[in-house]
């Protein structure tokens, strides 16, 4: 992906998508943290874009905690920045962030 985040980027938050990554033990402020890190691996997640397009994102927290954050942008001109879920990465996942 050849985005690059705005550093004023707004976060799309509610309760929705709050407790889905509190499921898996991730807060809002370490999902978003991981936006601003420079190491991170952002390509498209085709296999679950049917109804808009969405990204997967392998990065890590300021506190080393490497997460697999899956995400979309919205609003008008697409400012927003929409958690749908955020989790800590595989063993495959942390491999291939690691090569990088």
């Amino acid at each position: 992906m050849d985005r690059t985040l705005p550093e004023d980027a707004a976060f799309d938050w509610d309760e929705h998508n709050i407790a889905h990554i509190a499921q898996h033990n991730v807060t809002p402020e370490e999902a978003e943290a991981v936006f601003y890190q420079d190491e991170h691996i952002i390509s498209a997640d085709e296999e679950h874009s049917r109804q808009e397009i969405r990204f997967s994102m392998l990065g890590e927290t300021k506190t080393g905690r490497k997460l697999n954050i899956i995400f979309t942008f919205r609003g008008r001109n697409q400012e927003k920045i929409r958690v749908i879920s955020a989790r800590d990465q595989s063993r495959k996942e942390r491999q291939e962030y690691e090569k990088a």
